[in-house]
């Protein structure tokens, strides 16, 4: 990776760093706010702070696209990261729209998939990935044209949806996509996909000024904004680098989620119960990861870096393997 790209982090790392304090000042201004649940006392604390992050991420990726045309003379997968972006653009506009309607009368469960599905039509058109894929037992399968029509929207359906409800804690969401872009762009650099490898750096460069914010106690949330863009970021990312397996054993902690929020009929929700003293509870129904952690933690900030260490175990396993 050439040293002068290093500018694209700092590019994607500022504006998010720049932004992120004015838009915590004008979210409580123009009532874009919301209680923490899970916090026993009063508390505002600014919604959809996706905005400034998919801003340095998207203005990282263009300095990018900028750079190999004008510098390198070289535009070589423009057409995909062109396609990326407007693959997050969508699936940010679906969550924006998520958050704008209000967690109790948002989208239903039944029109996430569907409008979803529109981000994953930059990615099929352009034919983004590898159709050749290694089954156990059967070796090398080559799937045709059912890669891009079928596993591509299933892939950024599944993802995009499975993040947004692994949520509700300060900093997780945040934190877990850290987690995972960075082990996806270990290993797209160890496989010589410098540029996949970019992809990721860029948005972990991006989310490291909202972290300081959003980790406990929360200054700003992310919303449905950041996590339906982060999952199909991440599923973007798996197809692009061939790195499909990879990001199915990573995305475990989500596959669990999934099954404890279908046995509620996903009515189920992420947050404990607060009590005076600053310990969160779990209920007494289990619907969410989040819920195990706080049996052994009690407290929300070691639930999330319990479930930190999961996530970071099954990173450590994927590099290894």
């Amino acid at each position: 990776m050439e040293p002068v790209l290093i500018i694209c982090f700092i590019f994607s790392f500022f504006i998010s760093l720049f932004i992120i304090p004015s838009w915590i000042h004008r979210a409580k201004k123009s009532g874009l706010f919301g209680k923490d649940i899970n916090k026993s006392y009063d508390t505002n604390v600014a919604e959809v702070g996706g905005i400034p992050v998919l801003t340095g991420f998207i203005a990282g990726i263009l300095m990018y696209v900028a750079l190999r045309t004008f510098y390198f003379s070289d535009a070589s997968f423009s057409l995909e990261l062109m396609a990326l972006v407007a693959c997050i653009l969508i699936a940010a506009i679906v969550g924006f729209v998520d958050d704008v309607l209000g967690w109790k009368i948002g989208l239903r469960q039944r029109e996430k998939p569907i409008l979803t599905l529109l981000a994953a039509l930059p990615i099929m058109v352009v034919n983004a990935g590898h159709s050749i894929i290694y089954l156990p037992f059967l070796g090398n399968v080559d799937f045709g044209l059912v890669y891009p029509l079928v596993f591509v929207p299933i892939a950024i359906i599944g993802a995009s949806n499975a993040y947004n409800m692994l949520a509700g804690l300060n900093g997780l969401e945040a934190g877990m996509g850290m987690i995972i872009l960075t082990a996806l762009g270990l290993k797209a650099f160890m496989t010589n996909q410098g540029w996949v490898a970019m992809i990721c750096l860029v948005m972990l460069f991006a989310l490291l000024p909202f972290y300081f914010f959003n980790h406990f106690p929360a200054k700003i949330f992310p919303g449905d904004t950041l996590t339906y863009a982060l999952g199909a970021l991440i599923a973007c990312v798996a197809i692009f680098g061939n790195l499909e397996r990879m990001a199915l054993i990573l995305f475990i902690p989500y596959f669990i989620e999934f099954i404890l929020k279908a046995r509620t009929k996903f009515k189920g929700q992420s947050y404990g119960i607060p009590q005076k003293n600053g310990n969160l509870l779990s209920p007494s129904r289990i619907s969410s990861l989040t819920h195990v952690a706080l049996i052994f933690t009690k407290k929300e900030r070691s639930a999330v870096y319990l479930l930190y260490l999961f996530e970071i175990a099954l990173a450590g396993l994927v590099l290894l393997i």
